[in-house]
């Protein structure tokens, strides 16, 4: 079954409207259109899955570039979220956002779509021994400073070359003041990992500009 872009996209604004917006799938889309330009080697990863909506997506943007047998794996506790901790706000409780493997399973079955391979547990059990070797992208949604932190520990040195990761939730004000700044533990967590001067990039997006996205490119 051939999936159209446009239409997928209408469905996953529609029916996961909570974790997707239209910013969102542009930002993603054009990080893995250049990814797959530049010959760029490695699995894609998706750290913070929920109910697989923007693995399905990858997986269709990926399929429809022609690049059909690079590998999504996806990570998530199926337990909901941890507790938020200091460096966190109190925007989401632990035990939200919980999902299930067999939910990812069906978001990518009602599209004809192949699942990626799902990694179930808490990223400090899972990351250091089940993340592919090399990482061509990879896109972050832990929410919280120990998730993107630990995340990062993980993804940053498995990055190959000209590799990208993009950091949700990353609110950088100066840089874009309209960028909603709910889980400031995220951006926290990102100066801690890579210091400053930072090298994560504000993407700001097209619509109401309250996009909070980091891009981070491994240039050596």
């Amino acid at each position: 079954m051939t999936v159209h872009l446009s239409a997928l996209r209408g469905w996953l604004l529609a029916e996961h409207a909570n974790t997707v917006d239209a910013d969102r799938l542009t930002a993603i889309a054009t990080q893995l259109r250049h990814m797959v330009k530049d010959g760029v080697e490695g699995a894609v990863v998706e750290v913070g899955c929920y109910r697989g909506a923007m693995a399905l997506w990858m997986r269709a943007v990926l399929d429809e570039l022609g690049d059909k047998d690079r590998p999504i794996h996806v990570y998530d506790s199926f337990a909901g979220l941890p507790a938020p901790g200091d460096r966190d706000s109190n925007h989401l409780g632990e035990g939200e956002l919980m999902s299930t493997p067999a939910d990812v399973v069906s978001t990518h079955a009602a599209w004809h779509k192949p699942s990626p391979v799902i990694h179930p547990g808490w990223f400090a059990d899972t990351l250091p021994d089940q993340m592919p070797e090399t990482i061509a992208f990879g896109y972050l949604d832990g929410d919280f400073y120990d998730s993107i932190y630990v995340s990062l520990t993980h993804c940053v040195p498995r990055l190959s070359h000209l590799g990208a990761l993009i950091i949700d939730d990353y609110a950088d004000t100066v840089v874009n003041p309209k960028a909603w700044d709910g889980l400031p533990g995220v951006k926290r967590a990102c100066d801690d990992y890579f210091g400053t001067p930072t090298p994560v990039e504000v993407l700001v997006g097209d619509g109401d500009g309250d996009l909070a996205f980091g891009l981070y490119r491994r240039s050596a």
